[in-house]
């Protein structure tokens, strides 16, 4: 496999420091973003059902997300701490997160794990 491959197969990236890193897996951006909690809530924001969709395409990972509030007092720092956590994986080397309200937030997105966690069965 070489960078001019033209399959849908994942391709390396070079590095400066002349090494090729592969290309950051779904797996691993979920697992970053699950690193992220909200202040209010002792769930992750993955199982608290804020995250709506993840794009990878090389080192570009798109993250869309929402707040469980459009007044959430977190509003800046939470999408700002995704896309910090998410720029960490290595083999990322652009990060856009995009906060959308629709569909807005309801505890139906939430994960068995989270209503648990929260008493919300």
């Amino acid at each position: 496999m070489n960078e001019y491959n033209t399959q849908t197969e994942p391709v390396s990236t070079w590095t400066p420091e002349g090494e090729n890193v592969a290309p950051p897996t779904e797996d691993a951006v979920i697992a970053a973003i699950a690193t992220v909690y909200d202040p209010e809530i002792p769930v992750n924001i993955f199982e608290l059902g804020l995250i709506y969709a993840i794009e990878i395409e090389a080192g570009t990972v798109k993250v869309e997300m929402t707040l469980t509030a459009p007044a959430c007092p977190s509003a800046q720092e939470l999408p700002e701490a995704v896309r910090l956590a998410v720029g960490a994986i290595p083999g990322v080397t652009e990060v856009q997160v995009e906060t959308v309200w629709d569909p807005p937030w309801d505890m139906s997105r939430m994960s068995d794990e989270a209503r648990l966690a929260v008493n919300m069965f």
